[in-house]
């Protein structure tokens, strides 16, 4: 391989934040390859997922965030695949992006969206500013069995995943256990955040662990409100699907246009909505420095009676139901008669007064004459009617910044499986069509499969971006290290043919012989990078080579000779 091409496919091994961010291919790799894994195959079987075989995607994808929450946490631990030096990945990347270009979209190289995240700088957040400026952490994306794998790890009960491992869990789980057709699902990566855009009734985006449907992005909540985040406040870098990707920074795109034409109008109007009754409640929600602005009035026995509004608020806080839906008169009735008043109370705005004029006029405060007339109604009560109205339509409508649609666009071989399709019939389909599809290709590296792939790549991600076991081992002998290993546990976390790398046998505390000989060549190459290691498989042995010989048993099934 090239050099550039050897970047890439050791990158769909280590799959770190940056690689995506210079190879946008790798990321639907990840997907892939987790669509091959068994273990979301297994996930078919589990009896809560049964029971839904009659049901729809939609239901099954609501049924899918809860197991997802059960069974796995979200790890911000930045330090967690160990650390590089900033310096050292950017000469990696020269040939591919400019230095300046990383800088403006990765928090770790000067971009600082954190600013939206956090209070405080994100390296001293995630407690870095300890190290040397030029020290960052590698910030990797798991595989499935990675992050399964979690439960090995000290601190750890489940298994565990960052936000991009979470996101291509999600849309490879969304395809394989809900059916939703990969047509539907995009992958949309800002700096600091990856989601899925799922094309399902009016949109359902994931975040992290959980789901947030349209109707959940308008509550005005405070989860909903750090869901908004990164989509209020990013640039997207990159939306991936299965027709190919589009990148900020690239003139060329792979994705099919029509498609990302539909990505666009869709996520558009799930990001939209009229003004309502509803939608003022959920504004008010999110504003609650307004709500001293409005009043509530109901109807008792003929008389009108009114509720300051933050009142009522502070009582919904407590309360299965909810102002302005159907359970609002529920709500009203929770409310302490002392807490009512028989006069309207001055200096408010009378909520089904403004319900009327919304009513009457459905007013688009996309334009200026509707933003006018909803400013001549409310001005004589809020101080700054305009601002008011122009953070109301700000809630309600508001445009993502994506990458721009005008590209060169290359036609590619889009991935074609169907949901109706086995496990069996998706590798074999995906093994056909990788001589044509660089992003099939690569899913079979970050899949791990070495009965398929070069070993360059493996090596080189072993013995250059495996920090952790050499900072586990920094303290011991060559002969240390090896008697650590042997009595480690003995099983790999990838089934059949496929290997770990180095600290995902360190982390999780456990791997087949051959990936221990892996863990301890890195060492002895990282001690004397002049000692030339030689790595001898045969079958069930495997046996490294340097100043000495170390043994270990594996059950892999591989034969190669490697030498370092």
């Amino acid at each position: 391989m090239d050099t550039l091409k050897l970047e890439k496919y050791s990158s769909a091994i280590t799959l770190s934040d940056m690689e995506i961010f210079v190879f946008p291919e790798l990321m639907y790799s990840l997907i892939l390859a987790n669509i091959m894994s068994p273990i979301l195959w297994q996930w078919r079987e589990d009896e809560s997922f049964k029971k839904l075989g009659g049901k729809n995607s939609y239901r099954k994808l609501m049924r899918l965030k809860q197991y997802i929450m059960d069974n796995y946490e979200f790890n911000l631990d930045l330090e967690t695949w160990g650390l590089t030096k900033r310096q050292r990945e950017l000469d990696r990347f020269k040939d591919a992006i400019s230095s300046e270009d990383i800088a403006s979209s990765n928090a770790l190289f000067g971009y600082h969206g954190d600013k939206y995240y956090f209070d405080v700088g994100i390296r001293k957040h995630f407690g870095l500013d300890k190290y040397d400026s030029d020290i960052i952490p590698y910030w990797k994306t798991e595989t499935v069995e990675a992050m399964d794998a979690f439960k090995y790890k000290k601190g750890f009960t489940t298994g565990a995943g960052e936000c991009v491992s979470l996101a291509a869990l999600y849309a490879a789980a969304a395809f394989v256990v809900c059916g939703v057709p990969l047509e539907d699902i995009f992958m949309v990566l800002t700096p600091l955040h990856s989601q899925n855009f799922i094309d399902l009734k009016d949109g359902v985006l994931t975040n992290n662990r959980r789901l947030v449907t349209k109707t959940m992005w308008f509550n005005g909540t405070a989860l909903t409100e750090k869901a908004q985040r990164a989509l209020r406040n990013e640039q997207v870098t990159i939306v991936a699907h299965n027709t190919g990707y589009i990148h900020c920074f690239y003139d060329e795109a792979t994705i099919d246009k029509k498609e990302y034409e539909r990505f666009d109008r869709k996520i558009g109007a799930y990001l939209s909505s009229d003004l309502n009754v509803a939608m003022l409640a959920s504004f008010l929600r999110a504003n609650r420095h307004y709500q001293k602005y409005f009043q509530m009035c109901r109807d008792c026995r003929g008389t009108a009676q009114f509720v300051r509004a933050e009142v009522l608020f502070h009582y919904e806080h407590t309360s299965n139901y909810q102002i302005a839906d159907t359970t609002y008169e529920k709500l009203l009735n929770e409310v302490s008669e002392e807490d009512f008043v028989r006069y309207e109370l001055p200096g408010r705005i009378r909520c089904d007064r403004l319900s009327e004029l919304i009513s009457e006029y459905k007013p688009d405060l996309r334009k200026k004459e509707h933003r006018d007339r909803l400013r001549q109604f409310i001005e004589s009560y809020i101080p700054d009617a305009e601002k008011f109205v122009e953070e109301l339509a700000g809630f309600l409508y508001f445009e993502p910044k994506l990458p721009g649609a005008e590209k060169g666009y290359i036609k590619t071989e889009p991935i074609k499986i169907g949901v109706t399709d086995s496990r069996e019939q998706i590798i074999e389909y995906l093994s056909r069509i990788r001589n044509k599809n660089e992003t099939a290709d690569l899913a079979f590296y970050a899949y791990r499969d070495m009965e398929s792939c070069e070993w360059e790549p493996v090596v080189k991600a072993a013995t250059e971006r495996n920090p952790v076991s050499l900072e586990a081992a920094k303290n011991m002998s060559i002969d240390q290290a090896y008697l650590w290993l042997s009595e480690m546990r003995d099983f790999s976390i990838y089934d059949g043919k496929r290997l770990g790398q180095p600290d995902e046998v360190v982390n999780y505390g456990t791997g087949d012989g051959l990936e221990k000989a892996f863990v301890l060549a890195n060492i002895i190459r990282n001690r004397n990078p002049e000692q030339n290691v030689e790595i001898a498989v045969e079958n069930t042995v495997t046996v490294v080579k340097a100043e000495k010989e170390y043994r270990f048993d594996s059950a892999k099934g591989l034969v190669k000779n490697i030498k370092i």
